[in-house]
Parts: C-alpha cells; sequence; structure tokens
C-alpha cells in the first residue's frame, strides 16, 4: 500500500522543522504556543493576511515563503473558521489541506495542533493526522517516466506538535489501522482489471489471514453445490472463474451473532450480452467498490482488534459478452430458490449480491446486513456524487447510518422502498426479473436485493457515484476513494459502544 507520508507526534514545543503549519480563527487570533513558535514571524502573518485578503475561514490558506523571523521553509496558516462551528471531520479536512501543501520529493513538516482557545485534544489532534495520511495517498505503481509539471514521489516525515503525546498516539492507534484499512480499498479500485480479476482479488483478500482474519474461499465447484445460480450466471461468460469469499473477524463473545457486511466485486463489467457502450467503458475496473470497501472494512476492524464479531463477504466475478453467457430471457435459480428471468444482462451486480445476501442470512443469521455495490447509474442521477444512496427495512440502521455518515463526511441519503415497486420486477415467466426498467431504477434494484435477506435487518448503500471518480475533496485525490470504509467502522463502532 502507498504511504509515503510518516506522521508522528512531538511535544507542543519541539522545534519546527521543513514546513511549519499552525491554525488561526476567523479573527486571525493564534494561540500561545503557536505565537511563541512564530515568534516575530507573527507581525508577517498579520501583513500577509491583510496584503492576500486571508480571513481565517474554515480551510482557507494563507502560505508564507521563507518567512522572516522564524528557520523554517514555509509557513502554512490554515483558517478554521469561528470556534462555535467545529465539527469532528473539520480536523480531518485540516490535516488534508496541510498534507496538500507538501512537494514532491522528500521533505519535513511540523504541525502545531493548537487552536486560539487551547491546544487540541487528543482525539482533534488525531483526525489531523488521519486526514493529513488519507490525503497523501496516490497510485502511481505503473508509472515508469513523470511528464513536465507532474508530481513524481513523496516521501515526507510530519510531526504533529501536541499538548499530550501519549494520549494522541493512543486516539491515533485505532485510527491509523482505519486508514490502512481505506488505503486498501483504493489500491483495489485503482488496479487495473488484467491485474485485478476474481481468483487474484480472492488471494489479496485472504491475506488478511495475517491480520488474525478467517478466510474461507469458495470456488465454482462449491458455489455449484450452493445453488448460487444467479452469482454464477454472471461469471459463466468469462474466461475467469467466479469467486465468493467469507471473511470473519471474531473479536467479540463466542455466543454473540456477528454484523455482517456484503459487497459487489464485478472485477469488470462489459454489460455482457447487453454490451455497454465503449466510451467510458474502462472505467467498470471499478465496479467492484463494494467488494474493496467490504475487505478494507475487515482489516481495520482486525488491525485495532475491535472487540467485535464481524463478517465480511464478497461476490467476485467477470461480466463478459463470451459465447457462453447468459443471454437476455434466460432464467436461472438463485441460492434461495427463488427463479430470476433476466432481462438485461448490465444488471448483473443484484445478481451477485442475491446469492450472497442470502448465503450469509442464513449461514450466520447476522444482527444486522448492510451490502454495498455500484449498482445503478440511476442513483447519480437521483443524488449527484456526494452521497450514497441508502435504502433499508429497518429504521433504527438507516439511522445510526445517516448518523455517522455526518460525522464521517461519507454521506447517505435514504431513498424509498415498498411494495408498490414490487410490479415493475414482476415477470411473466418467472418468480422475478431483474430489471424492472427505467423509472425507478435504484429504488427496484434495492427491492430485488430486500427478496434475498430473509427479514435479517438490511441496508444497502449504492455507492456508484462515490467510490470511483467521485470529486477530488481534501482528503482524496484518488479516483478509488475508498469509500465506506470509516463510514461503516464506525458504524460498528457506536453500534457496540451504545450496547456496553
Amino acid at each position: 500500500m502507498s504511504d509515503a507520508v510518516k506522521v508522528g507526534f512531538v511535544p507542543i514545543s519541539a522545534s519546527a522543522r521543513g514546513i511549519l503549519v499552525v491554525f488561526c480563527d476567523d479573527q486571525l487570533k493564534l494561540g500561545a504556543a503557536t505565537r511563541k513558535a512564530l515568534g516575530v514571524a507573527a507581525e508577517t502573518v498579520k501583513r500577509a493576511a491583510a496584503a492576500n485578503q486571508f480571513k481565517g475561514k474554515s480551510g482557507a490558506v494563507l502560505d508564507i515563503l521563507a518567512p522572516e523571523g522564524i528557520k523554517v521553509e514555509r509557513l502554512i496558516v490554515i483558517g478554521t473558521g469561528k470556534a462555535a462551528d467545529l465539527k469532528e471531520k473539520d480536523f480531518l479536512k485540516f490535516g488534508g489541506v496541510a498534507a496538500g501543501k507538501l512537494n514532491a520529493g522528500s521533505g519535513s513538516m511540523t504541525v502545531v495542533a493548537e487552536l486560539p482557545e487551547a491546544a487540541m485534544a487528543a482525539g482533534q489532534a488525531a483526525a489531523i493526522a488521519t486526514g493529513i495520511r488519507l490525503r497523501a495517498y496516490k497510485f502511481d505503481r505503473y508509472k515508469t517516466k513523470k511528464k513536465d509539471g507532474e508530481d513524481g514521489a513523496l516521501r515526507a516525515d510530519v510531526s504533529i506538535a501536541v499538548d499530550d503525546v501519549a494520549a494522541a498516539r493512543k486516539a491515533y492507534a485505532p485510527e491509523a489501522s482505519v486508514v490502512d484499512g481505506v488505503y486498501l480499498a483504493r489500491e483495489l479500485v485503482n488496479e487495473p482489471p488484467n491485474v485485478l480479476y476474481p481468483e487474484e482479488f480472492a488471494r489479496r483478500a485472504s491475506q488478511l489471514r495475517k491480520l488474525g482474519v478467517s478466510v474461507e474461499v469458495l470456488d465454482v465447484k462449491a458455489m455449484t453445490k450452493l445453488g448460487m445460480g444467479a452469482l454464477l450466471g454472471v461469471a459463466q461468460g468469462s474466461a475467469r472463474p467466479g469467486r465468493t469469499v467469507i471473511m470473519r473477524w471474531n473479536g467479540g463473545k463466542k455466543s454473540e451473532a456477528p454484523v455482517a457486511f456484503v459487497g459487489k466485486g464485478v472485477c469488470f463489467d462489459t454489460g455482457g450480452i447487453s454490451i455497454k457502450s465503449a466510451g467510458g467503458m474502462e472505467d467498470m475496473k471499478g465496479d467492484m467498490g463494494g467488494a474493496a470497501c467490504v475487505v478494507g472494512l475487515m482489516h481495520a476492524l482486525a488491525a485495532r482488534k475491535a472487540r467485535v464479531n464481524a463478517v465480511g463477504a464478497i461476490g467476485l466475478v467477470e461480466n463478459m459478452p463470451d459465447g457462453n453467457a447468459q443471454r437476455p430471457g434466460d432464467i436461472v435459480t438463485s441460492m434461495s430458490g427463488q427463479t430470476i428471468e433476466i432481462i438485461n444482462t448490465d444488471a448483473e451486480g443484484r445478481l451477485v449480491l442475491a446469492d450472497v445476501l442470502w448465503y450469509v442470512a442464513k449461514k450466520f443469521k447476522p444482527k444486522f446486513m448492510v451490502d454495498l455495490a455500484t449498482l445503478t447509474g440511476a442513483i447519480m442521477v437521483a443524488l449527484g456524487t456526494d452521497h450514497a444512496g441508502m435504502f433499508s427495512n429497518n429504521d433504527e440502521l438507516a439511522e445510526r447510518l445517516a448518523k455517522v455518515g455526518l460525522e464521517t463526511g461519507e454521506k447517505v441519503w435514504r431513498m424509498p422502498l415498498g411494495p408498490e415497486y414490487d410490479k415493475q420486477i414482476d415477470s411473466q415467466f418467472a418468480d422475478m426479473k431483474n430489471t424492472g426498467g427505467r423509472n425507478g431504477g435504484s429504488i427496484t434494484a434495492a427491492q430485488f436485493l430486500q427478496r434475498f435477506v430473509d427479514g435479517t435487518p438490511w441496508a444497502h448503500l449504492d455507492i456508484a457515484g462515490t467510490a470511483m471518480g467521485a470529486p477530488k475533496t481534501e482528503i482524496n485525490q484518488s479516483w478509488g476513494s475508498g469509500y465506506g470504509v470509516r463510514l461503516l467502522e464506525r458504524l460498528v463502532s457506536d453500534y457496540y459502544e451504545a450496547r456496553k
């Protein structure tokens, strides 16, 4: 995993190195330790702020080269806005803004984790560190040359100056594991499809065994025996055989039922016989963003030794237009015994999820299930790329997801489910069709999936707009965003915290 920026904590009185980053509010007020670190350069800040009309708004930056009176290369002043408006996710943003000022090559940075009123709390300093690492991620392993003006490799040591080093390290330790999980999810989404196909994806997921995760890989023979006809129908057109991977982290009580997460892993999606248009098809290497998130989440939970029982399950296929590919008009039998008429072979992700959801619901009887899938373009029409679409049969689960979405910045928006949508997927020849047509496309897809959860409290997240190619932010500059890892890790943490 790409992790070229190393982050550590030092006492707030430590001498600055390289680039110095400090914070001010919307009145340009600086903290006591910050003023001491700046010395006479504090006056330079005032003059530069006036010259650049810098007002200290949240996330705004004042960049001063070779400031007089202090032995640093650059001085970066980041605005925090009004103190009363500060939220947890703002500190992630501030870390990302700071990391954005790192130049290619080797270097160092010191961040004074202080607000005007007092030193930042340990959790706030940890969020700064998390934001720095999230922003610094870069996927460039296949580039052998850099074009003129293109950023080269980044190597940096960042010291975060804090009031209590031990407390900051303790607060950051679990967050570091979550960042590693996000990195892993991003890596998987960014990989080219000739490198990351179902068997290779399964191999990489199996590496979680090193962290104590139990991993079982189901091959075609095993899935055939289980009756996973919906998933296998999608996979049959590819020379690369499908796989289902079941990951288990048992950090809780032996008698306690797990929570479960299911991911769509279409490693490449041509659309099958209902082939997609050529324009933009290269992006369909990211149609496994849901599975990538689940693997990253399981990594995060295991690496931080979470005291929970969790199941992660991913269905891995390629959807290809081979002579053996399934056709519109085919009828397949899912593991649940329900039959499905194939109307459009490009509505394949729900077929993969159907069998994996049923398998998990029946085998593990989880407290709740959340599935993630880059499922429909329709959700992007409805919500754009700032929210994932959320569908749920359980109000409590939906409310918890909405809450942690706002806290982490990985936002969700609840969409409707209801029996009135069932008529769109009713089939004349089978129990259901795999698509209900253009209108309400993301809703009918979720309505389809609901038929395979066996009454388990469940939420479906349609992440087509957020997992890949989403707008770049202060904490993500990668095509593959790793969306969902931080969201679901927080969901699990809050869920078990509330039940203590």
